[in-house]
């Protein structure tokens, strides 16, 4: 049976597709791109290599209701979830040799720039606290980077040369024993499109008691957000900011929620002035407007729904979604 599956989910992403996929092909048994309705040629850049699966979606599903697609479309216990701006450089192997531990529920390499150094503050952080998300909001991470919360959040003291157990990893490079996967649910498709769905995902792999490895010998490329710049910038921080809030919202207890609820709002205010003395236009308040508001929405709920499919619920929608968007 094929043991390495790969998935691959795009959305306009014709100009960095075929570099992930040539650097993936060699390592991995299965291939399958999930495309959420791209208007470019990533269809045609996918289809000239073979052995690559494509499912070409009508609409815009977002990542994780893509990557879930993409897993149950694949039959491998060990199922490499990449960005499309990511080039693999190194055999998976000592990804696929940490998940042989029983209790190890994903593993993660080494993400690197362009420059061959790894990408700090990004690839590996610790969960956010709820301190460390209203210092993000209110901009203290980025007029203070080296304060306390934010090293412990971001692991700016992480040793990258030694294998390690961490907490949360980058999406981006990832690799997911798919036992764990259904355990937990898959990904939440609440987050959508994008935006902490992985970090939702291994926090809850963490309560579930599996164990997530580093291992800095498997190396990827990765250039960053490639698809996000696609989106404009008042959906950009719309959406951040709302899938921040559905994370506190599901992991934090109703004081810190309403902490970060009302950080949210003071940070909105603050970038609003800013924006508008810097652009000397409107747009800011209509940007930071609606982020102010979905904060002071949410500010009196204690928890929001778990919108996580049930194991369960995966299982039954993937014969459906076989015939609905079939591989090819």
């Amino acid at each position: 049976m094929s043991r390495l599956g790969a998935v691959v989910v795009t959305w306009n992403a014709e100009a960095e597709i075929g570099p992930c996929l040539d650097a993936l092909l060699p390592w991995a048994d299965d291939i399958v791109v999930v495309d959420n309705a791209s208007a470019d040629g990533t269809e045609g850049e996918v289809r000239r290599r073979e052995g690559v699966g494509w499912i070409g979606n009508r609409a815009n599903r977002g990542f994780a209701g893509a990557a879930n697609q993409g897993i149950r479309a694949l039959e491998t216990p060990l199922v490499l979830l990449l960005n499309p701006d990511t080039v693999l450089l190194d055999s998976p192997a000592p990804l696929i040799a940490a998940c042989e531990a029983p209790e190890v529920g994903a593993a993660a390499g080494q993400l690197v720039g362009a420059d061959g150094e790894p990408q700090r503050g990004f690839a590996i952080r610790q969960f956010p606290s709820a301190a460390a998300l209203a210092f993000e909001v209110l901009a203290l991470n980025r007029l203070w980077p080296g304060n306390p919360v934010n090293r412990r959040y971001r692991c700016l003291d992480f040793d990258w040369s030694r294998p390690a157990e961490i907490e949360q990893p980058a999406g981006a490079f990832l690799l997911i024993r798919r036992a764990a996967w259904e355990k937990v649910g898959g990904f939440d498709e609440g987050f959508y499109p994008i935006w902490f769905e992985d970090v939702d995902f291994l926090k809850r792999l963490h309560e579930g008691g599996w164990r997530v490895v580093y291992r800095p010998e498997c190396r990827a490329r990765h250039a960053g957000a490639a698809s996000v710049r696609r989106i404009s910038q008042e959906d950009r921080e719309v959406c951040w900011y709302s899938s921040l809030l559905r994370y506190a919202a599901k992991h934090y207890g109703p004081g810190a929620f309403r902490v970060v609820c009302a950080s949210v709002v003071a940070g909105a205010v603050l970038r609003m002035v800013a924006g508008i003395a810097r652009e000397r236009s409107s747009g800011p308040v209509r940007v930071f407007g609606r982020v102010a508001g979905l904060a002071r929405r949410q500010f009196s709920y204690r928890r929001q729904p778990h919108a996580a499919d049930s194991a369960d619920r995966l299982r039954q929608r993937a014969e459906q979604e076989k015939v609905q968007a079939p591989v090819s």
